[in-house]
């Protein structure tokens, strides 16, 4: 995702409006930078509910969790107190026991912020890597093809 340019609110099937909320809002007048990753972690949590696999009942007696290993956030434009916003998320890449996801922040259809979030599957345990779970890859698939019966 870092060298193609951000995708464009239409190219994300999963969507989540919020509006900002007075205490989010920083002395600049602008939400506080530390909440678009808070914004971030609310999408994955709806991205887990809209492909039927709500977090954490979704993936239960698969022997793993989740783990977020990396976030990138890429800040374009501010957005305000009382902003109607959308919050976007797409799977844009299923490896053996990882996933990454494309995320947008979108006022009105203009993107204010974009990035990704990188979660591994583990042994709670030991938190060492296990694959992916099938349900969850299908689910994450079907999702993102349209073919789910969502």
């Amino acid at each position: 995702m870092n060298a193609a340019a951000p995708s464009p609110l239409a190219a994300f099937r999963m969507r989540h409006g919020l509006r900002v909320r007075w205490a989010e809002v920083d002395p600049q007048n602008i939400v506080f930078n530390g909440h678009y990753l808070t914004w971030f972690d609310i999408g994955i949590t709806e991205y887990w509910r809209a492909i039927g696999l709500p977090y954490p009942d979704g993936i239960a007696g698969t022997g793993g969790d989740l783990f977020a290993v990396r976030s990138v956030i890429n800040y374009h434009a501010s957005a305000h107190f009382d902003e109607v916003l959308e919050i976007a998320v797409r799977a844009a890449k299923l490896g053996n026991s990882s996933m990454t996801f494309e995320m947008g922040i979108f006022r009105d259809g203009e993107r204010l912020v974009s990035g990704e979030m990188v979660y591994v599957n583990a042994d709670p345990a030991s938190r060492t890597a296990h694959p992916l779970p099938d349900k969850l890859r299908r689910a994450i698939d079907a999702w993102e093809a349209g073919t789910d019966r969502g």
